[in-house]
């Protein structure tokens, strides 16, 4: 099931988005690895993107007014687990 993140983006800002992966770890696992996608050529750039041991940040660019876009978090823990998780990201003018 995708996410939602609550904040609107509009096509010219570059903002940072979050996924708080702790309640799914627990207490004895970590994120050793974090790699975000976006569908090729949808128009929304990835700028950069980074993760400590509970938590994944991406900062996106661009984007076209009155677009969805679904981008994936796939991280990979000390204990060999892999997740994804879909969110979605509506782009609008303001």
């Amino acid at each position: 099931m995708a996410l939602t993140w609550p904040a609107i983006k509009d096509p010219n800002e570059v903002k940072d988005y979050s996924l708080d992966w702790a309640a799914l770890l627990g207490a004895s696992d970590t994120i050793t690895s974090s790699t975000w996608s976006i569908d090729e050529g949808s128009g929304l750039t990835i700028d950069s993107d980074s993760h400590n041991t509970t938590e994944t940040t991406l900062w996106l660019s661009a984007g076209a007014a009155g677009t969805n876009y679904s981008p994936v978090n796939r991280i990979v823990t000390a204990g060999g687990r892999k997740y994804d998780q879909t969110v979605r990201l509506k782009v609008r003018d303001k």
